[in-house]
């Protein structure tokens, strides 16, 4: 896929990996627009990179139905959905309620499964297109606390495997990232964003592994990548 004037819709886009995704695909000559929940974080980050906002929910779906309306009055046009938005709690088993199961779910699974619902008929009806879902090595190997988060990141992982199964015979390439630990936003209530340590990962590496994913030729893609920092212990 060539990234110049590609018209590219990213989802959680005001921080983290969303926010760092956008910039480097702007500066590729990507066009790009941004959905997010908080309107003055949405605005400084479409600032900050160049991105189009989109105040939009992917948990609600007159939000995406609005989402695409817009994006495709502003752009004509989508090659490529980033489903990226993601919400995580933590919490031992013994303590785990329904609502965290909503809360994850209707955001982490539901949301990026309605938001490529919609996508796919444009996808279809051009014979080409591109799905990137942003999963979790924690939807490689669950760990302690994480029943609710990892459970969306497995439930995600299989979605992916469905969608490659079912749209490659359209031209559509669907792939999985799988990022480690990355010193986001995400899981603070605050939504303030992690400073990463010199040993750990940043959301640019995640930016660059979605960019080399894209830029793959069209005859190809690449199903699933995992990127671990290389020595987090050091």
């Amino acid at each position: 896929m060539k990234l110049e004037e590609s018209k590219i819709l990213i989802t959680g886009g005001s921080l983290g990996i969303g926010k760092a995704t956008a910039r480097l695909l702007v500066e590729c000559g990507a066009r790009v627009g941004i959905t997010g929940r908080d309107k003055a974080r949405l605005d400084a980050a479409a600032k900050q990179t160049g991105a189009y906002a989109i105040v939009a929910d992917v948990a609600r779906e007159d939000d995406i139905e609005r989402t695409y309306r817009t994006f495709l009055e502003q752009f004509g046009g989508l090659d490529c959905l980033v489903n990226n938005a993601g919400i995580a709690r933590s919490r031992p088993l013994v303590e785990v309620t329904l609502d965290d199961f909503d809360d994850i779910f209707t955001v982490n699974v539901y949301g990026a499964a309605m938001m490529t619902a919609k996508a796919v008929p444009i996808f279809t009806k051009q014979k080409r297109g591109n799905i990137i879902n942003i999963g979790s090595t924690a939807g490689l190997k669950g760990y302690e606390g994480g029943t609710v988060y990892a459970a969306s990141k497995f439930a995600l992982r299989g979605m992916t495997m469905c969608w490659q199964a079912e749209l490659r015979r359209h031209n559509i390439r669907v792939i999985l990232i799988n990022p480690s630990e990355v010193a986001t936003a995400i899981g603070s209530r605050e939504r303030i964003e992690r400073e990463a340590a010199a040993n750990k990962l940043s959301s640019l590496e995640i930016a660059h592994a979605i960019k080399s994913a894209l830029e793959m030729d069209d005859r190809g893609f690449v199903p699933e990548h995992a990127v671990f920092a290389t020595n987090p212990w050091s």
